[in-house]
């Protein structure tokens, strides 16, 4: 599709952020934050502790798909990753969230802006790069796996604890690009099907 629509002054990239936009980063970050909440809560069940980084990005990818076709402005997409690691630090997530959380933030807006945000290897990419906020929650357990277990044991449960650490070998971290990249893929091009009409208009080739 073509993608001449790129051209035209609504759609240049560095333009100042109005009070219009803002408003679309708090209504999409919002959605986005109770979609991946909801999802978090999966992780009561250890088989799927282990999968968020998998999960999330699927089951966000509709909402973060229909967010992107309003996305014409450098900033926006690390508003919302900001929003995202204040929401999770101010439920009890370790501090490097506020360090994760606005670098991928920041970093996939670099490539959405590449872009032009109107490519669809650039949409792919950079919705990747946005989902590897879900290190942030991961990193006390890499850090100290059987001590963060062992602290958290008195509100999961032994049961809990003993099965999260069985499915969390020291190889497990490398997979979480890994999950996250398939993830963010299976929930782009789920986001794109459902909201086709949504990115024709955009023109997201």
């Amino acid at each position: 599709m073509s993608t001449a629509a790129t051209a035209t002054p609504a759609t240049t990239p560095d333009r100042k952020l109005t009070v219009k936009d803002l408003i679309t980063v708090g209504v999409f970050s919002a959605f986005y934050i109770v979609v991946f909440y909801a999802t978090g809560m999966l992780g009561f069940i250890p088989v799927f502790m282990v999968l968020l980084a998998l999960l999330l990005p699927i089951v966000g990818g509709i909402p973060f798909m229909l967010y992107l076709t309003r996305v014409r402005k450098f900033g926006m997409v690390t508003i919302t990753s900001i929003l995202v690691t204040l929401v999770m630090f101010a439920g009890g997530h370790s501090w490097p969230m506020l360090v994760i959380g606005p670098l991928c933030g920041v970093l996939a807006d670099l490539v959405f802006r590449a872009g032009r945000y109107a490519s669809w290897k650039h949409t792919l990419l950079g919705y990747w790069v946005f989902s590897l906020w879900v290190f942030g929650p991961y990193l006390p357990m890499l850090m100290g796996l059987e001590s963060y277990l062992k602290s958290i044991e008195p509100m999961y449960g032994a049961e809990w604890t003993g099965a999260v650490a069985a499915l969390m070998p020291p190889w497990f971290w490398l997979t979480i690009p890994v999950q996250a990249a398939v993830g963010a893929l299976i929930g782009a091009y789920l986001g794109r099907a459902t909201l086709r009409k949504h990115f024709e208009r955009a023109g997201i080739a």
